[in-house]
């Protein structure tokens, strides 16, 4: 395993700086956001799928700090009933550029539709009453979801797409191991897990556990963190509306590594990771409102190079 970083974690730098600064601190690789959620700081899509010049220019920033790409992030909605057409098109641009950047892996949510083919807004089930909330389940998986998700798996491998990797996310269609997997099992083994334990920690679900489950469908991980705050959490739960700035009065919060599950869980998450056969990157992403940027990725870095494993194993058991 190697570390990586979003570069949306550093971006209010440029893209010179932020690929001197990920060097600076040992870091192997960069993720580089392509637009729709992102803000997309350090690429511009549009001139990368147009010109070889630009794309020339954007490696050679890489190259020049001794930096792989590691993935290429366009997480967005691009099941939206109204903006996910726009999505969808920065999606099919990502993967058009991936090609053509030489890099196989992208990074991106599975999408939210609506709740109906009449409704304007998004809609996350998450209980299973009324009874009416089954049958938006069954359109928005049959109806939405496998239909778009069938057809970018068949671009993406005319395009030497290998690995979709999907941010389990709340408010999102595929959100936890079931839905990552059903998907998986419709779509097949281009599409896996960006494994976030962020998510999965407000969420109530196991980390650990979820490495276990996923196995070989785990194509990328997010090194991210979350603090419970439990004297919250015993009033209201963990669904969470409050907006991110008021870090205080929340139920959870991203968190830089280590703030939220200390050293000790990091190093189990990473052995377990081995143990399952992921030897892909760790990529930072760093979310934390009250760190800066830099002192978050220092002490991230810090804490992942004491628990990543990087070397094969070589040992034997002695002969009886």
């Amino acid at each position: 395993m190697k570390l990586c970083v979003v570069s949306e974690s550093l971006g209010h730098l440029s893209y010179q700086d932020a690929a001197k600064a990920s060097a600076g601190l040992g870091i192997a690789a960069l993720e580089i956001g392509m637009g729709n959620w992102c803000a997309a700081p350090h690429a511009d899509l549009r001139s990368l799928l147009e010109s070889k010049d630009e794309r020339r220019k954007f490696l050679s920033v890489l190259e020049q700090n001794g930096l792989a790409l590691a993935a290429l992030n366009c997480s967005g909605n691009q099941l939206h009933p109204v903006e996910g057409k726009r999505h969808s098109e920065v999606v099919y641009d990502t993967v058009r550029v991936a090609e053509l950047l030489g890099v196989d892996s992208i990074v991106l949510m599975s999408g939210l539709p609506a709740g109906g083919p009449n409704d304007v807004r998004p809609n996350w089930v998450t209980c299973a009453w009324p009874l009416e909330n089954g049958e938006m389940l069954d359109w928005q998986w049959n109806d939405q979801l496998l239909p778009y998700w069938q057809k970018l798996a068949a671009f993406g491998r005319e395009h030497g797409i290998k690995k979709f990797c999907i941010e389990m996310h709340g408010n999102q269609l595929v959100y936890n191991v079931p839905t990552l997997l059903r998907l998986r099992k419709e779509i097949g083994p281009i599409v896996g897990a960006n494994l976030d334990p962020s998510h999965l920690f407000w969420m109530g679900a196991d980390p650990l556990a979820a490495v276990d489950a996923l196995g070989d469908a785990i194509h990328h991980v997010h090194a991210k963190d979350t603090f419970l705050n439990e004297a919250v959490m015993d009033l209201t739960g963990r669904l969470e509306t409050l907006g991110h700035g008021n870090v205080k009065g929340r139920a959870w919060n991203y968190i830089t590594l280590g703030y939220g599950h200390g050293d000790q869980w990091w190093r189990a998450f990473c052995y377990r990771l081995r143990l399952n056969g992921y030897d892909g990157w760790l990529s930072i992403e760093h979310e934390d409102i009250v760190l800066s940027r830099m002192e978050g990725l220092r002490k991230s870095v810090e804490l992942l190079k004491h628990a990543l494993i990087d070397e094969p194993g070589d040992y034997a058991m002695p002969a009886t």
